[in-house]
């Protein structure tokens, strides 16, 4: 028993040894192309509370970083206070760009407004709510929209919609999903959008949004995001956005440069020893049960 506590404590510190030492934050070098700066983005991002997440606002602004991401939109369900929160704590300790933003959830459609500092209510038509984005200065983009959301993007929205998400996490796993958003996208001439919709499980960045500014500012970020200058990858580097600028990273190989990396061994070694140890402590670490004085057993 003694024996068995003892393994399952050295399983523990070595998870955390191991931890420690494959989190290391990726070092960003400023990349630049046709007189660009290109930044790494994820604009789809949830931190708790309030939006089923498991990162605070702190935590993700350091994760983002972990995973070498430039810029990040913060996008509450239906708020925008938390991504305040995350913007002023990045602007404190150095971290990515943040742009605040809110994911504004409905029966109908589900849409990102980047660049705003107010809520937009879910509670009006698609159009409705670009018209209010825009009058904030913000851009919007149609959040994961599969087919079942498609009514709600009538001609009326989709003259003012600014962009769509055509590379998310669902394409990987849903094959309907893979033709969906593609064809969603190709409706009109717009901003190609790829990003994580992080909750806090898989790697934050999975998929990302490669934006040419004239710098890493937010009033840049946006400007570039109105304009259209994304290019968004696929996993196999099928490319999505401007074809100008698609050619352009082609020629520079921005898809082997800043393509996510993926987690080496040390990670998949320590979550399995923490995963070992935590129930090795839990099964063998009781020990036996002390029965009181007068009680019984």
């Amino acid at each position: 028993m003694k024996a068995a506590r003892w393994i399952s404590g050295c399983l523990l510190a070595a998870a955390f040894v191991l931890g420690t030492h494959a989190d290391r934050v990726q070092k960003s070098v400023p990349i630049t192309m046709g007189g660009y700066r290109v930044l790494a983005g994820d604009f789809h991002i949830h931190s708790f509370p309030l939006s089923w997440a498991t990162l605070s606002p702190w935590d993700t602004v350091m994760e983002a970083q972990h995973q070498g991401l430039d810029v990040i939109a913060m996008t509450g369900h239906n708020h925008v206070w938390v991504a305040k929160m995350g913007r002023w704590f990045a602007r404190i300790v150095g971290g990515p760009t943040v742009v605040v933003g809110e994911e504004i959830v409905g029966p109908k459609y589900h849409m990102l407004a980047l660049g705003i500092e107010h809520t937009v209510s879910w509670r009006q038509s698609a159009a409705s709510a670009i018209r209010e984005i825009h009058e904030q200065g913000g851009v919007a983009i149609a959040a994961h929209p599969i087919s079942k959301y498609w009514p709600a993007f009538d001609e009326e929205a989709m003259r003012g919609l600014d962009g769509a998400e055509v590379v998310h996490p669902l394409i990987y796993v849903r094959p309907k999903a893979h033709r969906e958003l593609p064809e969603f996208y190709a409706r009109k001439t717009m901003t190609a959008m790829g990003d994580s919709d992080y909750h806090g499980v898989g790697p934050l960045g999975l998929c990302r949004t490669y934006v040419f500014a004239a710098d890493d500012s937010e009033a840049a970020v946006m400007e570039a995001l109105r304009a259209g200058h994304t290019v968004v990858y696929e996993r196999d580097g099928k490319t999505y956005g401007d074809p100008e600028l698609a050619r352009l990273a082609a020629q520079n190989g921005l898809f082997e440069k800043m393509r996510p990396t993926t987690p080496g061994p040390w990670v998949r070694i320590s979550g399995e020893c923490g995963i070992a140890g935590l129930l090795g402590m839990f099964v063998f670490g009781l020990g036996r049960v002390r029965v009181l004085p007068g009680a019984k057993s």
